[in-house]
C-alpha cells in the first residue's frame, strides 16, 4: 500500500522521508485545504532524496470552479513541478453542476507529459461519486482521493469500499481526511490502493511579545502565533500499524 503525507513545508516532507514514506503531497494555505506551493518550496522538497514528491496545484481556495485565467495558470504551475522533477501533480475541477469537469480534466492530463495526475478530495463535493469515478478513469487521472464523500474517511468508509470495488484497479482509490493510528487498518481492509493523512501538529511561535489586538487574515479563530506542521511522533504511529 502506498502511503503519502500531506506536508505544509520542505520539513514536513522531510518528515515523510524519515519515516519511510512512499510519497509527500506538497501544499501550501492548510487552513484552505491546501493551495499551491511556492517555487522555493517545491525546489527545496524535490531535494530530498527517497521520496516521491506531489505537488498541489490549487491557484486558491475555495470552491473548484475555475475561470478561463485561473485554469491558464493551473497549467503553467504544472509546467513549473514537472521542470521542477515532481512526480506527481494534485488537482480538481468542477462544473456548476456538480460534476467532473472532464474536458479541463482531460487537458490537465495532458499537459503533464507523463507525471502522475491525482484527483484531489474535490470528488467528495461531486453530486454522484459513481459517475464522477468513471469520468476520471476516461480522462486518465492515476488516482483520486477521496473521503467518501464525508468530512472524514472514517465517516465515509462505506463509500469508499464501493469505489474500490467500482474502480476495479483502474484507477487508484486513496483515502485521506481523519486517518490516523487508530484506524488506519481499517483501510487496509476495506483494499484501499493509498492513505493519505497529514498527523498534524502545531508549531509554537518563538516570539515573547504578542499583540492579541491585531489578526494578520483578518479571521477568527486562526491562530497568530502557532503554524500548522507535522507530529512525526504520529507519522511513526501510523506507521507502525503499516509495518
Amino acid at each position: 500500500m502506498e502511503t503519502e503525507l500531506c506536508a505544509f513545508s520542505p520539513e514536513a516532507c522531510r518528515i515523510a522521508a524519515r519515516q519511510g514514506l512512499w510519497r509527500a503531497e506538497l501544499c501550501a494555505s492548510p487552513y484552505e485545504g491546501g493551495t499551491t506551493p511556492s517555487a522555493a518550496a517545491i525546489r527545496e522538497a524535490r531535494r530530498i532524496p527517497n521520496l516521491r514528491l506531489s505537488v498541489m496545484i490549487r491557484p486558491r481556495g475555495g470552491d473548484f470552479l475555475y475561470t478561463d485565467d485561473e485554469f491558464r495558470q493551473m497549467l503553467d504551475e504544472v509546467a513549473f513541478a514537472r521542470e521542477s522533477g515532481a512526480d506527481c501533480v494534485v488537482a480538481g475541477m468542477l462544473t456548476p453542476d456538480g460534476r467532473i469537469d472532464e474536458e479541463r480534466t482531460a487537458a490537465f492530463v495532458a499537459a503533464t507529459a507523463g507525471m502522475e495526475v491525482t484527483f484531489h478530495r474535490a470528488f467528495d463535493m461531486v453530486r454522484d461519486p459513481e459517475e464522477a469515478l468513471e469520468a476520471l478513469i476516461r480522462c486518465g487521472c492515476r488516482r483520486v482521493l477521496t473521503s467518501g464523500g464525508r468530512n472524514t474517511a472514517p465517516e465515509g468508509i462505506d463509500t469508499i469500499r464501493r469505489l474500490v470495488a467500482l474502480a476495479a484497479g483502474r484507477i487508484a482509490i486513496m483515502a485521506g481526511s481523519g486517518i490516523t493510528a487508530a484506524n488506519v487498518r481499517e483501510f487496509v481492509h476495506a483494499g484501499v490502493d493509498a492513505v493519505h493523512f497529514s498527523a498534524r501538529g502545531t508549531i509554537e511561535s518563538r516570539m515573547l511579545y504578542r499583540n492579541p489586538a491585531v489578526s494578520m487574515g483578518g479571521v477568527a479563530g486562526i491562530p497568530e502565533y502557532a503554524s500548522v506542521g507535522t507530529d512525526e511522533e504520529k507519522v511513526r504511529e501510523i506507521m507502525k500499524q503499516l509495518a
